[in-house]
């Protein structure tokens, strides 16, 4: 028997006998600047985050990471330090940043910027679980 829960605007579906499916849920609030990942449909962090300043974007959706990258550099910005990145839609990802000062308002040029220590915890358990075990939704 599937029981059919609504988290965040994700849908996930379990087994009465099984408990929760094993899936990490990234939320990102645009509007609150703020991150709670689920783990197996437990809250475990919320953090601070920075998303796209003004005149710059951060896309809405439901993503599925494609790569993750413990060392990056920007491409597109001067070879900015990327930490613990995990990219989830082209050359968008959620990532350590050094303006920590920041976080909790919109500075990002539409990346996702997290703490690096909160970073560094996300991206290893995307690791651990898998990127086809983890959804990236972001919203207003």
């Amino acid at each position: 028997m599937l029981q059919r829960i609504a988290t965040f605007g994700v849908i996930v579906f379990m087994s009465v006998n099984q408990g929760l499916a094993q899936l990490l849920l990234i939320d990102i609030d645009l509007s609150e600047q703020r991150m709670q990942v689920l783990d197996s449909g437990a809250v475990t962090h919320d953090w601070p985050v920075s998303t796209a300043r003004p005149g710059k974007c951060t896309p809405t959706g439901t993503f599925t990471p494609y790569l993750l990258k413990r060392e990056h550099y920007s491409t597109l910005y001067d070879g900015a330090p990327m930490p613990f990145s995990i990219f989830f839609s082209g050359n968008y990802a959620i990532h350590g940043t050094t303006q920590t000062d920041r976080l909790g308002t919109p500075a990002s040029a539409g990346c996702v910027r997290l703490d690096p220590e909160n970073a560094e915890v996300l991206f290893n358990r995307v690791r651990e679980l898998g990127k086809e075990e983890t959804r990236v939704v972001i919203h207003e």
